[in-house]
């Protein structure tokens, strides 16, 4: 375990803090399944007893979400892990990982497979052991206990939602019980999506509606309805989803889109639902730190040709959002939505929900229910924003197919979103066998780790294919 040094003046909060990470994250496990049921009990009269340290308690998980696992801005990430898994990004520099998943050819041995899944179950298990622990405290005030457990059922619903697409039927882990945990089975992905509906319902009960951060680093009500209108759109429930998402956009006092596109990955933008605090007072993105390079050729990644030449003549995004680096022979391009590597103060976070994309989703949820006008409407929003004008298309399918472009040149290289859309529009296969040597019809799941199927038998069978 790391050496961990305390400062002096610290607060209590901060002075607890390396405690409170020792008991929720556990990571001394290989395996979420590995918690040894007497040392990792939570003892919540020294974490939830004080708001101070079960705050604590809640923004250590949002640290360790922004640091490891799936939704970490590092390569290791799905956003540089499913962007050169896809058609958004080209590998330029060595790492075997990389290269398996650049390639199409993720083994169920695969270190990052085993790693992603034990991080990501293991922010799980943190928010389960706060929701326990906050519905045990004796001590917290009934506004701290709902806001504190609302942001746990959230990350929750995340976290899992976001696995689910990504494995396919996964296990929805809600305790903290260890004989539970050890014998947990897969539920289907619709399954998944049912129960983090309904863990987003609570929050949005439990949540308020104003932040508690200034800086939009903890989760209000409307970023709960803004990632279960992203749920009602991936399960097909298109009325749901176009609600959720006027719940958000009809809030023009918290949220403001942005028509420069220089503006939308500030940290002040009006138009973040959700972000990541850096881990330092200084620290901008992580997403700058894995994306942005100065000299070629590139020493991880850059952008895709076929994703440079999706772009039409004049479009913002391609002026704002990705910059050319050149040798003088040769040109690469790297995302640079977020464009500070280093420097203080701070001017950027990672955003993880932002307002374009409920624009797309309550576009897209009218246009498959036939309400056209009001779709193109949204589409519009974010075409004039990029400076193409509006939509040309008039009938349903073109609709969707605009759409479909407009959240890859919107969204591209954020947290695998092309994977993601590509899969519901049944375009996975056609688009990447096209684009890919290595493509086959079962790459669309990734294999579950094969320790954890060794662990626990109950997780088979294998996702085939693997």
């Amino acid at each position: 375990m790391e050496t961990i040094f305390i400062k002096k003046g610290m607060s209590k909060a901060s002075r607890l803090l390396p405690f409170i990470i020792t008991l929720l994250l556990l990571n001394s496990c290989d395996n979420f399944l590995e918690v040894d049921p007497a040392t990792s009990q939570l003892n919540s009269g020294n974490v939830f007893e004080e708001k101070a340290t079960a705050n604590a308690a809640m923004t250590d998980i949002y640290s360790k979400m922004r640091d490891a696992g799936l939704l970490t801005g590092y390569s290791s990430g799905i956003s540089q892990m499913l962007g050169l898994y896809t058609d958004e990004m080209i590998l330029y520099g060595s790492g075997e990982d990389l290269q398996l998943a650049y390639d199409n050819s993720l083994l169920s041995s695969t270190n990052t497979m085993k790693t992603l899944w034990n991080d990501t179950y293991s922010q799980i298990y943190s928010a389960n052991a706060l929701i326990e622990g906050v519905e045990g405290s004796q001590m917290l005030h009934d506004g701290d206990k709902s806001q504190l457990k609302g942001e746990a059922l959230f990350v929750r619903a995340l976290l899992h939602f976001h696995m689910a697409n990504i494995y396919g039927p996964i296990p929805y882990v809600k305790t903290t019980d260890y004989l539970v945990n050890s014998q947990v089975t897969r539920i289907t992905e619709a399954e998944v999506f049912e129960e983090c509906s309904a863990d987003l319902e609570q929050a949005i009960v439990l949540l308020p509606q104003e932040y508690i951060s200034g800086e939009r680093t903890r989760p209000n009500s409307f970023a709960a309805h803004t990632l279960l209108s992203r749920i009602a759109l991936y399960a097909g429930q298109y009325e749901i989803a176009s609600n959720e998402a006027s719940a958000v956009l009809n809030q023009t006092g918290l949220y403001v889109f942005e028509n420069n596109l220089e503006n939308t990955f500030l940290k002040e933008s009006h138009a973040t639902i959700w972000q990541f605090s850096p881990g330092y007072d200084g620290a901008n993105s992580i997403e700058a730190t894995t994306f942005v390079f100065e000299t070629g050729p590139p020493p991880v990644s850059a952008l895709s040709e076929d994703l440079l030449n999706a772009f039409p003549a004049g479009d913002l995004r391609r002026a704002n959002w990705i910059r050319e680096i050149s040798d003088g022979n040769s040109s690469w391009f790297h995302p640079y939505k977020y464009k500070v590597v280093s420097g203080s103060p701070a001017i950027e976070y990672s955003i993880v929900l932002r307002l374009s994309e409920v624009y797309l989703i309550r576009a897209e949820a009218r246009a498959r229910m036939g309400e056209l006008t009001g779709a193109r409407g949204d589409l519009d929003v974010i075409r004039l924003a990029a400076g193409i004008g509006p939509s040309l298309a008039t009938t349903q399918q073109g609709l969707l197919e605009d759409i479909l472009l407009q959240r890859r040149l919107e969204l591209f290289s954020e947290f695998g979103h092309r994977f993601f859309d590509l899969k519901r529009f049944g375009a996975i296969d056609s688009t990447l066998s096209a684009q890919k040597p290595g493509w086959n019809a079962t790459d669309a799941l990734w294999p579950i780790p094969q320790n954890e199927l060794l662990l626990n038998p109950s997780l088979a069978p294998q996702n085939t294919g693997y």
